[in-house]
């Protein structure tokens, strides 16, 4: 898609796509689960959609309020555990950590955001299925995206 475009030494090709033209971002209707990964501090959060038909992830969409790197993550992440099995999706979060690699400490927060928004989705869609009413599950940050500079 923007093979004519000169990449900014370091970046990765497929970041430069998921910056550009971001997938699967926005609100997904009749979804299975809805989490919420949030940094209390700033006040910056990733909402997370998850339609499943049995254990297979069908559908997947998510949202933010943060910066760029929160949205890269969440439309790799996304691409990545779409269409995919649930267990799949689990051991996602870990590949997900290896093939963003040295990441500063504010991206790696942003990283964990969406990550556990995911989790959370997990968690409300199960919470559902044992017949719990609850709206969506919500999971705190330990840490802030208001990281100290180095």
């Amino acid at each position: 898609m923007f093979e004519n475009v000169k990449m900014p030494e370091g970046m990765n090709p497929e970041v430069l796509e998921h910056l550009m033209a971001p997938k699967n971002y926005g609100k997904l209707d009749d979804t299975s689960g809805v989490g919420i990964g949030v940094d209390e501090k700033t006040g910056e959060y990733v909402i997370f959609y998850i339609k499943t038909e049995g254990d297979i992830i069908e559908d997947v969409r998510y949202a933010t309020n943060g910066c760029q790197d929160t949205v890269v993550v969440g439309s790799m992440f996304s691409e990545m555990i779409k269409t995919q099995n649930i267990d799949y999706g689990k051991k996602a979060i870990a590949k997900m950590e290896l093939k963003l690699g040295g990441l500063t400490p504010k991206q790696r927060i942003c990283t964990d955001m969406v990550l556990e928004a995911f989790v959370a989705s997990l968690i409300n869609r199960e919470n559902l299925l044992r017949g719990e009413k609850e709206e969506v599950h919500i999971i705190k940050m330990k840490d802030s995206c208001e990281v100290e500079s180095e």
